[in-house]
């Protein structure tokens, strides 16, 4: 335990020291979602609690699920879960966009539960969400559409919005798109590049990350983009929508361009400090 005025240690760099009350706990999360069972992790933070809660949502296909940006925010006192949709890596039913947003509010209210609330040591008045890449998208989707989410960060953001409308009308870019959604199915069952596509024509305006702002006016938001990002250029998916965002006055809206590629590979580190200031500034 610190003695009365010792600094935290740095939960980027530094494991935590030795606090009362329960240990650090990494658990097996399972949540229900349209009949099928989600997999995931819980990874508990020591101590007493409640634990200010991040739900923490990876993207497409989901090769890089950004355990080390959970295992920071863990030593940084929050409980982050980390789980698998529908239809992907193992998990029954079929992979669709819809179904990651619906998967993903699962979550959020699976931890909300009295029962879990009790058993785990969480806060869930204190729950945020922060995606990346697809994730980052469905991040901002279920923040929009479920006020009591607290606070919500997107990672290098795909716009899928912005996507479908480019599509429906540029043949060739619609080509590219079904090209490399077919080159990551080998995770995911039930769908293919063209009903992906399709899903996307079909969803309309309704899934323009940049119409969220209305809705998002009462939380505080991160957008995080990568300035050498060749999946969800910045000048696509993350420029137009801190315009948009900007426009309609969000009181608290943080933005910022890292100098990396889609995963911030080089930027693991400086990616959990900017998210962790940011979650402590806005998770209370």
């Amino acid at each position: 335990m610190l003695d009365a005025g010792e600094p935290t240690p740095d939960p980027v760099a530094a494991d935590p020291v030795d606090s009362p009350g329960p240990p650090a706990a990494t658990l097996p999360l399972h949540v229900r979602s349209a009949g099928e069972t989600l997999l995931g992790l819980l990874h508990l933070p020591p101590g007493p609690g409640p634990h200010p809660v991040v739900v923490l949502l990876h993207g497409f296909p989901g090769n890089e699920r950004n355990f080390d940006l959970a295992q920071a925010l863990r030593r940084a006192g929050y409980a982050t879960a980390v789980f698998h949709y529908r239809g992907s890596w193992g998990v029954g039913g079929t992979y669709a966009w819809c179904h990651v947003l619906e998967d993903s509010a699962c979550v959020v209210a699976a931890l909300r539960e009295p029962g879990t609330v009790a058993e785990h040591r969480l806060a869930p008045e204190r729950i945020a969400v922060v995606g990346h890449s697809v994730g980052g998208f469905a991040a901002l989707m279920t923040a929009a559409a479920d006020s009591q989410v607290c606070a919500v960060a997107s990672v290098a953001g795909f716009d899928l919005g912005s996507v479908g409308a480019r599509c429906r009308t540029d043949p060739a870019a619609r080509a590219a798109f079904v090209t490399a959604f077919e080159g990551e199915l080998l995770p995911l069952r039930g769908t293919s590049g063209e009903a992906l596509m399709s899903e996307l024509e079909s969803s309309g305006v309704e899934w323009s990350l940049a119409r969220l702002a209305p809705r998002l006016t009462d939380r505080p938001v991160l957008l995080v983009g990568a300035g050498r990002d060749d999946v969800a250029p910045v000048q696509i998916h993350h420029e137009p929508v801190v315009a948009a965002y900007r426009m309609y006055a969000i009181p608290r809206l943080e933005h910022r361009v890292f100098m990396t590629d889609h995963s911030l590979s080089d930027h693991r580190v400086a990616l959990a400090r900017a998210v962790i200031d940011f979650l402590d500034r806005s998770v209370v």
